[in-house]
């Protein structure tokens, strides 16, 4: 009895509605599992960039109002097309932290807002938790343990997970995150926001060796390097030299090659110290995502040197790997499958908040 009790829990399928404003895409998503499977009935997401591109980056204040703006449409679509009703939601989730506290607040007071109309149970999700669940959406995921490179505009950060949710991390950029080298690199080159894009482009007609940049590390009170921690600030400021030398020089700026070098640059380091902590640590998973995880440097790179360990890698959905409600969605489907997991409809948002705190946001008396 306890067994088909247990089995027919796990069968059921739940649908939840998610909401991610933390920067400056506007997303609603309609997401459903049934046990391990997880499927994405509608996932529309509203970019900004065209706003934000004359500025060089997320303008705050603007992305908040252009999320006010956008958000009942995009709310309207999601619905429309997954064909399922408000009514048939099970759960609503929204991101409550880390982000752009303005941003933040237009998706949770929407989401904490529909709770209370619709008699909907309420779940705060923290952002980087909403990056790593991604991978729920593809194939074979990991069951177990596993470690994640999260590698975005915001944040890079080697986080361990396990079975239950409970993460550590394990890595951390101290300065620059490289999706912000890449941004800044980019305008260094005279090249589109955002600069990952634009630089990966440009990088295929260049050659990855031709300038020797330097793999910036983080030093410790011993002595020695943080083995698992990043620093893309001096690889930025070392473009910068370059550049500025070329030009006094009078010579004409060779952009793919040092668009190329400094690419290949960014994925050894990411590489390099992703595979390390994971055989230090024990652990043969490794997932990537983030929007720098849609870099095809990165993630051939990544497999190749993995092998080699016999690590296997979990690459995050080219289609999830920017900001988008479907992975905060996912985040709330596997929160639903342990007990208390629930959120108070009294939870605000956070600019900040560290993965290790995430479970917090499910507890009776808010951290915020």
């Amino acid at each position: 009895e306890i067994n088909i009790k247990i089995e027919q829990v796990e069968s059921k399928m739940h649908k939840v509605l998610a909401i991610e404003t933390s920067c400056d895409e506007t997303s609603v998503s309609i997401v459903s599992n049934i046990g391990d499977t997880f499927k994405i009935h509608s996932n529309i997401i509203a970019s900004q960039i065209e706003d934000h591109s004359k500025w060089g980056g997320v303008v705050p204040e603007l992305a908040a109002r252009k999320h006010l703006e956008l958000l009942p449409f995009v709310l309207e679509k999601a619905i429309a097309e997954s064909k399922i009703t408000i009514q048939e939601i099970d759960y609503i989730a929204s991101t409550v932290a880390p982000g752009l506290v303005g941003c933040l607040r237009v998706g949770s007071i929407t989401a904490r807002t529909l709770c209370m109309l619709y008699a909907k149970p309420f779940l705060g999700i923290h952002h980087l938790e909403g990056h790593l669940s991604s991978i729920l959406f593809s194939e074979n995921y990991p069951k177990k343990s596993f470690l994640t490179l999260l590698v975005s505009g915001g944040h890079t950060e080697l986080i361990k997970v396990d079975e239950r949710r409970l993460m550590q991390r394990l890595g951390k950029s101290f300065d620059d995150a490289a999706g912000e080298a890449f941004d800044k690199v980019g305008r260094l080159l005279g090249l589109s926001y955002p600069g990952g894009p634009a630089i990966e482009k440009i990088a295929k007609n260049g050659d990855p060796f031709k300038f020797n940049l330097p793999k910036c590390r983080i030093s410790d009170k011993k002595g020695g390097f943080l083995k698992y921690d990043f620093s893309f600030s001096g690889l930025k400021t070392a473009v910068l030299r370059l550049v500025e030398k070329i030009n006094l020089d009078g010579e004409t700026l060779p952009v793919p090659d040092i668009a190329a070098s400094f690419e290949r640059v960014v994925a050894e380091v990411l590489v390099e110290r992703t595979i390390k902590c994971a055989n230090d640590h024990g652990l043969d998973n490794v997932v990537v995502v983030g929007g720098v995880a849609a870099n095809n440097t990165l993630r051939k790179m990544m497999i190749s040197e993995a092998s080699k360990k016999s690590i296997k890698v979990h690459l995050a959905p080219l289609n999830l790997c920017t900001d988008n409600a479907a992975m905060i969605g996912a985040a709330a489907l596997f929160r639903i499958k342990f007990k208390d997991h629930l959120s108070s409809l009294k939870l605000g948002v956070s600019g900040r908040l560290s993965i290790e705190q995430a479970n917090t946001l499910y507890e009776e008396n808010p951290p915020f």
